[in-house]
């Protein structure tokens, strides 16, 4: 088939074979499952460390980050999500960070309130790899050129900038996934043969050189903060006034209300920002209060 994925995802194939193979499956887990069961039950009391639940955090903030980021590109498209509910939902495109960035964050937390991990703790050692992993996923979304780029661009190079590879300042995006813009001329044999005309502002190379930078700072500073859950508070800051910026530059679906006008984006970075400046005051005030 063309379309693997969505071979994958439909309800296509053999109903018996996936039967037998449901059937198969469950029976081996369950001769595992005798083999290690003793003859008389043990009861052992055992203290469970926070480093411990990495495994499930990990699994909880994949699960609940997919289902955050659908839901929220869906929230942002929702004319498109409309017309077809089943493609936008079983998809493997249209994916939005921040939709998965909260709903992780929040299923994360709770999970660590419920298990008796110190959420200050928790989220802080988050930071680092929350702001590297948005960095890297942006190479893949340049690299594939899956409509995570800016608007038009066909002003010249300032002269300033002249060191830099034309690219880093308008990119035509060919061969990208999404199969948007003009036929590449010559271009024979390969599933994506188009390229943007005109070129845009490769913001997701940006956003990637920007949260390096800022991952660097968070690492750097990390051991100079005391204060349980400042750390994370900064991401944020830094994690909203990155994105607020590049928006402007940026292609996305606007809101309108009344005489303004705003992203999803936009919105999302704005409010992480404020949350970012008010947690550092409230975590910095407990810890005085806890002193007293």
């Amino acid at each position: 088939t063309e379309d693997t994925q969505g071979f994958l995802l439909s309800t296509q194939g053999s109903l018996i074979g996936g039967l037998a193979g449901a059937t198969i499956s469950a029976y081996l887990k369950y001769r595992e499952k005798e083999k290690t069961k003793l003859e008389k039950p043990i009861w052992v009391e055992e203290t469970v460390h926070p480093y411990q639940h990495v495994g499930n955090l990990t699994l909880i903030a994949a699960f609940a980050g997919i289902i955050g980021a659908k839901i929220f590109h869906n929230l942002e498209n929702w004319e498109e999500f409309i017309e077809d509910p089943q493609s936008a939902l079983l998809s493997f495109s249209g994916l939005t960070m921040y939709g998965g960035l909260i709903l992780a964050s929040i299923a994360c937390i709770y999970y660590g309130h419920k298990n008796k991990i110190p959420v200050p703790h928790l989220i802080d050692s988050a930071a680092p790899s929350l702001m590297i992993g948005y960095a890297i996923g942006r190479i893949g979304c340049h690299v594939a050129g899956d409509g995570d780029w800016g608007i038009d661009n066909i002003s010249p190079k300032p002269g300033w900038l002249n060191w830099l590879p034309d690219w880093m300042w308008s990119f035509d995006y060919p061969h990208n996934v999404n199969s948007i813009g003009e036929p590449i001329v010559g271009c024979i044999g390969n599933k994506y043969c188009n390229h943007l005309v005109p070129s845009v502002f490769p913001t997701s190379f940006y956003e990637t050189v920007m949260c390096v930078i800022l991952f660097f700072v968070i690492w750097k500073i990390r051991k100079r903060i005391t204060t349980p859950g400042v750390l994370f508070c900064i991401y944020l800051i830094f994690n909203g006034l990155e994105r607020f910026f590049i928006e402007k530059i940026r292609v996305n679906t606007l809101y309108h209300i009344g005489n303004f006008s705003f992203t999803q984006a936009e919105l999302i970075s704005t409010l992480l920002f404020l949350t970012g400046v008010v947690g550092i005051s409230y975590f910095k005030r407990k810890k005085q209060f806890s002193r007293q």
